[in-house]
Formats: C-alpha cells, sequence, structure tokens
C-alpha cells in the first residue's frame, strides 16, 4: 500500500517542507484575512470565482489558524484537516504524512468475506476514544469480524452526538482524537486482520458550526429543501470538488478499506453526471492496491448505482443497506406497526421470506406508509448485494427509549434471528454489543446549548407523539450528559454468563459462515432464491448457487412447526426434533450440486 496524502482543493495544504497553501472558497465575503500563529496575513483574491489564496513559510504542524472575514467574524476552515478543540474554535495545520504506517501490507478483504461490525467511537469504550477503541480490536478479530464500519468522526457541534450533524467534513472529531490517533486505530484494525470503513455524511451540515452559507452562498440551492434545511449545490464547481475530494480524502490520507454513504436519497443534483457516480468513477480510478467497499443507505430501495458487470463485480457502488430485511424483521419479532413499520404490518413472515430470497421487500408496489410505489425489482443483484441487519443505531436510537431488540422480543427470538441473520448468503451487520447480547440502550444524544438545545429537545419529544405508545414526557433529554452516558455498551455484561453464551453462539455462527457460506458467495451473480413456506412466525427458504442448494428455516412462533423436508447435510442446528421446528429455532442446509435431485 503506497503512503500518501490527498491534495485537496480547499484548506491548508503543505506544498514544500514549510511551506502552507491556505485556500478558501467566499463569494459572499469581498476580504478575508488568514489569522496564522498571531499573525494576521491578508489572503490575495484569485479572480471572480471566488477563491481567496495565501502562502505562508515556516509554518510547523500544530499551528494554529483561523479566517478573519470583513466584519470582524472569525471562522475555521471548512476544509481542516483538524480542530484545536470545538468546532467554533482555530483549525490546525497537519501534516498529512507524519504518521509513520506499521502495515503497508495489508491487502483487504474481499467483500463475499464481510462480517460487518458498526460501532460508535464515543460510546464504544468508556474512554469513547481512538485509542481506546484499539484495546478491542483482538477480541472482535477473534470472534470472526472481518470489517469495522466506524460511525462518522466528521467534526461536529460539541463533544456528544452521533456524528450525522458534521460540519467540517474532513476533520477527525476532535473529542475522539487526533488525525494521527485515528490513523492508528486504523493501523491496528489492519494489524489484526480487520478492514475498517467509515460512514460519512455528503448529503447535509449540522445546524453548529456550519459557515459555508455565510462565507458562500451560492454552496446551497435555497430553492431545494431537505429534512435538514437548503441542499447543497453540487452542480456549483467549487461545492461539488468539496464534496467529490472529501471521500477519496478519507479513503487515500486514512487507508480506509471503503466508505458507507448515508441517506443518497437526499443527494439531489442536476449536473449531467451524478456526483454520486463521479465519486464512485473517481474512487475506482484513483484508489488502489487493496479492495475498496462503498454502501449506500436509500429510502427508495433503487438499484442503478449497483450495477453488476458479468463477473459480478462492482464498478460502482459495492452494496445497499437493507433497510427492508430489517423493518420486516422487526414486525415479524415484534409485532409494532407503527411509522414506516405499516407497509411491513400485513404478513411480515412473506416480506420477510422476499428479502431473504430477492433482496428488497418493496419492488415497485403501493407503499401504505408513504401513499406511492416504492422500489425496483431487484432479483438480478447478487446476495452481497445487500446488507443486512436486524439492529443498527439508526433502528435502535430512532426509539424513543432507545431499546434494543433483545428487549423487545426476548433473548430466545433474537437468538434465532442472529442466526438467520448471520448464516444468509447477504452481507451482515451486528450493532455494537450485539455480540454478546448487550441490553443497554443506545439513545439520540447530542451536546447542544441554548436555543439550539431546546428546539433539539422539543422536536425529539414531538417525534414521538403517538409512537409505540411514548408519552412526550418520557423522551429522555438528548442533551443531557445521563443520555450519552447510558448509550455507553455495558462490558460487564459481556463477560457475565450469559454474556458468554451469547458470544459462544456468535463465534460458531461466523465461524461456520466462513466455512460454509462465504465459498458460494464468489461465483452468485443473482439471488436465485425460492420461498418454500411461509406461517405466522416461520419462514423457510433456499437458495441455488452453482456449488450447491443452502436451505434455511426458522420458527419464532411459539409453538413447533411442521419442517418441509430440505436437502442436505445440518450446517447448523438449534431445537430441530425431526420433522418439526422448535420454538425460536433454526435449521440450515447445504446439499453440494452433484447430491442435489
Amino acid at each position: 500500500m503506497v503512503t500518501k496524502s490527498f491534495a485537496k482543493t480547499w484548506g491548508a495544504e503543505y506544498i514544500a517542507e514549510d511551506t502552507v497553501r491556505f485556500r478558501l472558497w467566499a463569494t459572499g465575503q469581498h476580504a478575508v484575512t488568514l489569522n496564522l500563529a498571531g499573525e494576521k496575513i491578508a489572503m490575495s483574491s484569485a479572480g471572480e470565482d471566488g477563491w481567496y489564496e495565501a502562502i505562508a513559510k515556516n509554518v510547523a504542524a500544530g499551528t494554529q489558524y483561523s479566517y478573519s472575514l470583513a466584519d470582524g467574524t472569525v471562522v475555521p476552515d471548512p476544509a481542516s484537516r483538524a480542530q484545536k478543540a470545538d468546532v467554533d474554535g482555530p483549525s490546525l495545520v497537519v501534516n498529512p504524512e507524519a504518521y509513520a504506517w506499521q502495515n503497508t501490507h495489508w491487502q483487504g478483504h474481499r467483500w463475499e468475506e464481510s462480517v460487518v461490525y458498526e460501532l460508535h467511537i464515543g460510546t464504544f469504550t468508556p474512554e469513547g476514544t481512538f485509542r481506546a477503541a484499539i484495546a478491542k480490536l483482538p477480541y472482535l478479530a477473534e470472534l470472526g469480524i472481518t470489517m469495522l464500519e466506524v460511525m462518522p468522526v466528521a467534526q461536529f457541534g460539541g463533544d456528544r452526538g452521533w456524528g450525522y450533524d458534521g460540519v467540517l467534513l474532513y476533520a477527525p472529531h476532535a473529542a475522539y482524537g487526533s488525525p494521527d490517533e485515528f490513523k492508528a486505530f486504523i493501523d491496528a484494525a489492519h494489524g489484526y486482520g480487520l478492514s475498517v470503513v467509515l460512514d460519512i455524511v455528503l448529503n447535509h451540515f449540522g445546524p453548529q458550526g456550519n459557515y459555508l452559507p455565510l462565507l458562500s452562498p451560492d454552496f446551497f440551492h435555497q430553492q431545494r429543501q431537505t429534512p435538514w434545511g437548503a441542499g447543497i449545490a453540487y452542480d456549483v464547481d467549487a461545492a461539488r470538488k468539496y464534496i467529490v475530494e472529501a471521500p477519496l480524502y478519507w479513503l487515500e490520507e486514512y487507508h480506509l478499506d471503503g466508505l458507507r454513504f448515508d441517506a443518497i436519497d437526499q443527494i439531489k443534483d442536476s449536473a449531467q453526471k451524478h456526483v454520486l457516480i463521479e465519486i464512485a468513477e473517481r474512487i475506482r480510478a484513483e484508489v488502489s492496491g487493496r479492495p475498496i467497499h462503498l454502501t449506500t443507505e436509500d429510502s427508495r430501495n433503487v438499484i442503478f448505482l449497483h450495477p453488476r458487470e458479468k463477473d459480478g463485480a462492482a464498478p460502482l457502488y459495492t452494496a445497499e443497506w437493507n433497510d427492508d430485511f430489517h423493518n420486516a424483521v422487526h414486525v415479524f419479532a415484534t409485532g409494532e406497526t407503527h411509522a414506516y413499520y405499516a407497509d411491513f404490518a400485513h404478513q411480515p413472515e412473506k416480506l420477510l421470506a422476499r428479502t431473504l430470497t430477492e433482496g428488497f421487500a418493496w419492488q415497485g408496489e403501493f407503499s401504505p406508509h408513504s401513499g406511492e410505489k416504492r422500489g425496483v425489482d431487484s432479483r438480478g443483484q447478487p446476495p452481497v448485494a445487500f446488507v443486512d441487519f436486524i439492529q443498527n443505531h439508526d433502528q435502535v436510537g430512532n426509539r424513543a427509549q432507545g431499546e434494543r431488540l433483545i428487549e423487545l422480543a426476548g433473548v430466545g427470538r433474537t437468538k434465532a434471528l442472529c442466526a438467520m441473520l448471520l448464516l444468509s448468503p447477504h452481507i451482515p451487520l451486528l450493532f455494537m454489543g450485539e455480540e454478546y447480547g448487550e441490553t443497554h440502550p443506545f439513545l439520540f444524544f447530542t451536546d447542544f446549548h441554548g436555543e439550539l438545545a431546546q428546539a433539539v429537545r422539543e422536536g425529539r419529544a414531538k417525534e414521538f407523539q403517538g409512537h409505540a405508545g411514548h408519552a412526550e414526557k418520557s423522551v429522555p433529554d438528548p442533551n443531557a450528559r445521563e443520555t450519552f452516558e447510558r448509550s455507553r455498551l455495558n462490558w460487564a455484561e459481556r463477560d457475565s454468563e450469559e454474556g458468554k453464551q451469547w458470544l459462544a453462539l456468535t463465534r460458531q455462527l461466523l465461524a461456520l459462515r466462513q466455512k460454509h457460506i462465504v465459498p458460494l458467495l464468489a461465483t452468485a451473480t443473482t439471488q436465485h432464491g425460492q420461498v418454500v413456506k411461509t406461517a405466522p412466525g416461520f419462514v423457510c427458504v433456499r437458495w441455488d448457487f452453482p456449488q450447491g442448494t443452502l436451505s434455511m428455516a426458522l420458527n419464532i412462533a411459539n409453538h413447533s412447526q411442521a419442517l418441509p423436508e430440505l436437502p442436505g447435510e445440518t450446517v447448523f442446528s438449534s431445537g430441530n426434533a425431526g420433522h418439526e421446528l422448535a420454538q425460536n429455532a433454526v435449521i440450515v442446509r447445504l446439499a453440494a450440486r452433484e447430491v442435489i435431485k
């Protein structure tokens, strides 16, 4: 792996050993001053396109800097590589090549080997830092995890937050650690055989610390609104460079193995080539030396960003988070039908079986929740085009009380559903702590103050009026430190007898996945799934691969259910008794091609 830094169009860049070029786009300003280590340097205008530039010599890494506007307002660098502390304070000059990478021969994992583990740096350990998280890496590697998916780390307002309100998209959040400490986390993960992907947000900026509207109003289209405010002007050259270069920067400078793109359905672009396609094409062309895995979150259930070549390779995006799978599982297991779960209220077992065998549950049918048609035919996609989960940060944290599935469905059902998840041919994702049966909630938390804090507090309370019986007064205050503290993992649960039993099951399932399921996936170019049988609380499906047939049956009903005849040898079984499948049991069988009748 070649070590190099990424040359950004925006921000502070070393152009010689101690010489730094500072570059800022500010169409809304007629003068900008660089504040550098106590010195004020007038920035020259690079023409009518709004770019300002200054070059300074004898600049050491770690030097503080900011920009002063004509009215005296002082702002950080929107393309800062690091902040001294909070999002409103000074930026730091960073030498991106100062970190000495140890695992330079890391080659990554093939996508079909992926078992994704989603984690939030701030609540993953008691310390909530990149450095502290390193100590947990041997445990995850030994368990059988192959990929860490880190929730967004771009600098956001306050110390505490999920990360989806980032405003400085090139700077690791200072409360988690320095750029070199994030690199050390990734480097150590590679040493333990773990890939690392980062969740990034390119659809909006957070409400605190976003000075781009002041610097350049042209960065946004006021006439196009998103759930978070004015839409980004992806068709404006300077704004497009800022957005397109951010994914390349994280991949190249931090040696990441991939990215997860948040809520891409909110990325509206009128340019001839959609910005998401340009991003993927540039990544595929410019980042080499290891497999790069790009996943998307998209409520539309579309596949145009995930084409496949004849050999199954993904020229653009690798896979999509499959919310349909989660939603079907949730209704199937809990019976909850409020809000978007209404789409899965009728015969959830049939919708779950469809997601397992075809990808999406909704493939162009009329959605009762949205009142519109939703989705496209996904049967031509391979199983590995879908990232499945029975819980994640969204589906847990966007409940008023942040309950995990184990609290809603019980231990027995949750274990059965976890077995189904980890032994299906889709790519599985576990949410931190799920592997040992964590019961601590994961709540929505922020660290805002004043009017913004009050607005978030009131908005959160109103959001849950009528949801699953939650009263407004029961919604935890997002800004209370207690809300954040309650969301930390309780590692003592892992070491309890029940936690050890959970871990043993997870370890067994992941070993079976690598031995029996992964070898089927490299040549699986389409789903080739079939629904064998469904009944309330019961699902039985099969998938045909060139090497053989994989069959799976799951029963979470309160009674045993008749088990159809499934070909092949048993790979995994819990509670099977002859021709019946016990309550909260799963059976998986694999028949080699030559013995299938």
